[in-house]
């Protein structure tokens, strides 16, 4: 009976967001930033079966007959916010037994009920690129994931049209990946850089020998996890996501790409304002994290929050992230605030939160703006995004509410406190709700 039970409440479970979103919904009388063009006083956002429908000023946009209407005069609605950094669910990649490690997958390690995720939804986050650490020079598979309320991980993973999910490959320079000199990481940024090198050449020899078995079975190389990750890397399936801070370790990255060819973001970018210029002509785009209260590491000395705006000028492609907890998903807006504080331009500041990331991720097609066909991923702000007083009221995904700040149980993880997933056991409904038992 127990068991029948539970299949029953997952059954339901699957089915309340799908009934919820066969009416649809219409927000009326916002300011809505659609990202995508200038802002629309006084607009109307259709959503319907967890997509926009349509986006515009009222008298422009027709609501349907049988649309649940809903007041949002007074607020704000933008896209959902897109991380392309982050840390969420409490994973973690690789081990300390080896400097490259792209077979590792930060998938196999995530908690979907850990309490960070219910943080990052009331900051607004829809979509996060969720990463392994950055103490290797490769360390394995990232993670696409929307922050739908979910029982497993599969519930919250980007697919593409063939149900694959969608991810990237973590690799970083610099300090952390040092280590020891002797033993099996690399101690010096040169060597870094050679064992790096000789395991793409290793890639690239794999790929050449299956390349030439084709279609006969028998000629094929033995599998190997880690290059056939690496050959995915050199086919320009993947996008490496690279940890990296000094303008040196920046260009070593630049050199690396320009010899193998692949697809990369440049992650953190500290003294990216040094060389602007240099990450704008070899075209890879940048997820800067935008700081407060810089420090905690020597080769972030010459951290500077002007290097979005030195970007922005060179031409260059770049999103914010927050390396969550290094900053609080709860405080992504604030990203944008400082990096217009140090000259960056208001609106690419907000392009910077939503569909840069999502360029940087290749999913923008799909989120980071409000334009009909997209996933209704969108937050309901309580006044001016870059304003220090705005609080996210509302987050939606893909038009199921995943946040509300007027509940109770929601609000505690936007304002913190005794119950969300500190001293108090959380439990979850089908809709993620926390309802708490003390311990």
């Amino acid at each position: 009976m127990k068991a029948f039970l539970a299949a029953v409440f997952a059954l339901l479970c699957s089915l309340a967001p799908a009934r919820a979103q066969e009416r649809p919904q219409a927000f009326t009388g916002a300011t809505i930033i659609t990202v995508s063009g200038p802002a629309i006083t006084d607009g109307v956002l259709v959503v319907h079966r967890g997509k926009i429908v349509a986006v515009g000023a009222r008298g422009a946009v027709r609501v349907p007959s049988d649309a649940q209407t809903v007041d949002a005069a007074g607020k704000v609605i933008m896209p959902g916010l897109v991380d392309s950094h982050s840390h969420v669910g409490g994973g973690a990649g690789a081990d300390s037994s080896a400097p490259i490690q792209p077979e590792v997958r930060i998938l196999d390690a995530l908690n979907v009920r850990d309490p960070s995720i219910r943080r990052a939804q009331a900051g607004g986050v829809t979509t996060v690129n969720v990463m392994p650490g950055s103490g290797h020079l490769l360390s394995g598979q990232t993670a696409y994931l929307k922050l739908r309320h979910g029982r497993t991980v599969e519930d919250l993973l980007v697919r593409d049209a063939a149900g694959r999910m969608l991810y990237g490959i973590k690799m970083a320079n610099g300090t952390n990946p040092l280590r020891q000199a002797a033993g099996p990481f690399s101690g010096t940024r040169g060597k870094s850089a050679a064992l790096v090198r000789e395991q793409f050449v290793r890639a690239q020899d794999y790929r050449e020998r299956v390349r030439r078995a084709g279609s006969d079975r028998s000629k094929l190389p033995p599998r190997d996890l880690a290059l056939e990750q690496l050959a995915d890397v050199l086919e320009r399936k993947l996008v490496v996501h690279f940890h990296t801070h000094r303008h040196d370790d920046i260009m070593t990255v630049l050199r690396l790409q320009r010899e193998f060819g692949f697809r990369v973001v440049l992650h953190h970018v500290s003294e990216g304002y040094k060389v602007a210029e240099e990450i704008a002509r070899a075209g890879v785009g940048s997820s800067i994290i935008m700081l407060d209260s810089p420090g905690g590491k020597l080769e972030a000395r010459d951290y500077s929050p002007e290097t979005a705006t030195a970007l922005e000028r060179a031409g260059a492609q770049f999103g914010f992230h927050t390396d969550d907890y290094i900053t609080d998903s709860r405080l992504f807006l604030r990203s944008a605030g400082i990096a217009v504080r140090f000259g960056t331009t208001r609106e690419r500041a907000l392009h910077a939160l939503t569909l840069g990331n999502a360029q940087l991720l290749d999913l923008q097609d799909r989120v980071g703006t409000l334009e009909r066909g997209k996933d209704a991923d969108f937050i309901i702000l309580s006044g001016d995004p870059l304003s220090v007083y705005t609080h996210v009221l509302e987050t939606y995904v893909e038009g199921v509410r995943v946040f509300n700040r007027a509940d109770p149980k929601d609000r505690l993880y936007a304002t913190g406190g005794y119950g969300a997933g500190g001293g108090q056991l959380v439990h979850f409904d089908c809709y993620g709700h926390g309802h708490g038992e003390g311990n």
